[in-house]
């Protein structure tokens, strides 16, 4: 900064010695004067310019531009360094600030004057080339080059770009400042007085787009998330809005992704509410990359991404969960996020219905082990409705809404036909059989037909693969039953929780979540796990034949008192009519 000064400095000395030197007419001097007075008043009023990191720019470029072309290089530096130095001694802004602008606009005043003091004035294209050379050297080289030294020094950005970035953003204002300064030479070459007369109009301008900037500035922080940048919950409503009726005159797609930390409250407690809001910061960063973004509040997020369809929007949400949890956040270390994505029209066609499906894909997300993206199925609102019948009091309309489940399971699944239905059924047969009473009948029925609830979790690759498992595909499917069970211990259908999380315990221990055996295993468990032991062999798959019954049966007899509930078993083989004999039932 301190040879910029210095250069300023002299360059400043120079002009105001030689400009007093030399004889001017009472107009011209009136006119500097004017340009002066004017170059200050737009001074004290620049216009900010969206990603103009020196604060935007001011009509003083017009001022300056005209002095110099008008009156040389002398008056151009007496115009350009003192409006702007005025300015700021007025604003008592810091010395160093001062003397290092005045400085860079009598550099710039001077580099302007010198160039185009070799270019005659003899015809109207010959002025137009003198001011555009002026207004080229006096801002696109020497002006935005200091400007952007100082900002680089000061922030650390890198030097180039800042030139890059700042010439994209004030060709065009610069453009049309080069213009009024043409304009303003033009008309005092005519009349003095009629130039001096269009120093109000242009500083009204200014003043008009000032105003203007900033209603724009309040009406865009309205709409902003003060904490991450990102739009807010109004903007979101608005945007969606937009988007959901632009993508229905295209015909086109709109998929919605909910976002929501993981376990965040664990941040906020463990760590404190400010680096919580810096991990928030630094979330909606890696949010930004995905799509167009926005905090709904606390730790929910929503991304906007029109014209993908649900594969292509599951596929970003993925990217958002793989981005979040591969990035180590300040102090907080690992953090994972979740993702609900649903998709219009396909899967909802109003805001609120869209909103509402998304956050059910988010639900099951949650539901199934956290930090992976789910889209929206349908049976995501058939336990909804469950969720808003849990509290009520009708616990036959909570069975009902139970058992409405039991199809979008079967959906999913590889199975032929309507396979949690076929085993309710069973298991009902093999309840009477055992002389249970109707009520407990029925719950077996219940329970049977959602003994694959927990299925809704596990990726769909997994349930319709065409071939044996892999071990760790296997582990993955033996978690559907306390996915299950966590899905209705809280709806008040007990004991069908119990008996979903057990139906697969073996009667000599070695079944699975918690090897019980034998008579430990619930009743209603061990039921229905002979009834969907029997479906699933006499069910055609894509990858074997189906067993006849008889043959069915002859595996359920022989794995009966290791696999299978002995008693049980007989049960089942009377009911099927294949034998009789007398049943001592373990309970």
């Amino acid at each position: 900064m301190t040879p910029v000064c210095l250069a300023g400095v002299t360059t400043i000395v120079a002009a105001c010695v030689t400009y007093a030197r030399m004889p001017h007419p009472t107009a011209d001097g009136l006119a500097v004067a004017g340009l002066f007075l004017g170059m200050v008043l737009a001074e004290r009023f620049p216009v900010p310019v969206e990603g103009v990191d020196a604060g935007g720019v001011t009509l003083g470029f017009v001022f300056a531009v005209a002095a110099i072309v008008l009156f040389g290089w002398q008056a151009g530096v007496i115009v350009a360094a003192g409006g702007p130095t005025v300015t700021h001694l007025i604003g008592h802004r810091p010395p160093l600030r001062v003397a290092y602008n005045g400085s860079m606009f009598a550099l710039s005043a001077l580099a302007g004057g010198l160039a185009i003091g070799h270019i005659p004035e003899t015809s109207v294209g010959l002025l137009i080339v003198r001011v555009a050379v002026c207004a080229f050297l006096y801002n696109w080289v020497v002006n935005l080059i200091l400007i952007s030294a100082v900002l680089a020094a000061s922030s650390g950005k890198p030097f180039l770009k800042l030139i890059w970035d700042n010439a994209k953003q004030t060709t065009a204002p610069f453009a049309l400042m080069s213009s009024a300064a043409l304009m303003l030479v033009v008309l005092w070459e005519r009349s003095p007085a009629l130039s001096m007369a269009l120093i109000g109009p242009l500083l009204a301008i200014a003043l008009y787009q000032r105003s203007t900037f900033a209603a724009l500035k309040a009406m865009r922080l309205a709409l902003t998330d003060p904490l991450t940048g990102l739009g807010n919950h109004r903007h979101f409503h608005e945007r969606l809005q937009r988007e959901l009726a632009q993508a229905e005159q295209d015909g086109d797609t709109l998929t919605l992704c909910l976002v929501d930390i993981d376990d965040f409250k664990r941040v906020n407690d463990g760590y404190g509410h400010p680096v919580g809001d810096r991990v928030l910061g630094q979330v909606a960063a890696r949010l930004r990359q995905g799509g167009e973004s926005f905090r709904l509040g606390g730790d929910e997020f929503a991304v906007l991404l029109p014209g993908l369809d649900a594969h292509d929007g599951v596929a970003v949400a993925r990217s958002i969960v793989e981005r979040v949890g591969a990035a180590q956040l300040e102090q907080v270390g690992e953090l994972t996020v979740s993702a609900g994505v649903a998709t219009y029209p396909v899967q909802g066609v109003g805001r609120d219905e869209l909103i509402r499906l998304a956050d059910s894909a988010l639900y099951w997300a949650k539901e199934d082990g956290k930090n992976r993206a789910r889209a929206y199925e349908p049976a995501y609102i058939e336990l909804k409705q469950l969720q808003q019948l849990a509290e009520g009091t009708d616990r036959a309309a909570r069975y009902r809404a139970a058992a409405s489940l039991a199809k979008a399971v079967d959906a999913r699944d590889a199975y032929t036909g309507s396979h949690s239905e076929r085993v309710g059924e069973l298991a009902a047969r093999i309840a009477r059989r055992l002389g249970l009473e109707d009520s407990q009948t029925e719950l077996t029925r219940l329970a049977a037909s959602l003994h694959d609830l927990g299925k809704l979790a596990i990726p769909e690759e997994i349930l319709r693969k065409p071939g044996a498992l892999n071990e760790s595909e296997r582990l993955v499917l033996q978690r559907h039953p306390q996915i299950g069970h966590r899905m209705l211990e809280s709806l008040g259908v007990e004991p069908i929780a119990d008996w979903v999380l057990h139906h697969h315990e073996r009667w000599d221990g070695d079944g699975y979540p918690d090897r019980l055996r034998g008579e430990e295993i619930p009743l209603g468990a061990r039921i229905i796990f002979v009834a969907d032991a029997y479906d699933a062999m006499t069910s055609e798959r894509v990858y074997r034949k189906p067993l006849s019954p008889r043959e069915a049966l002859e595996e359920l007899d022989r794995c009966s008192g290791s696999q299978f509930d002995p008693a049980i078993v007989d049960a089942f083989s009377e009911e099927l009519g294949v034998r009789s004999r007398a049943i001592e039932l373990a309970s």
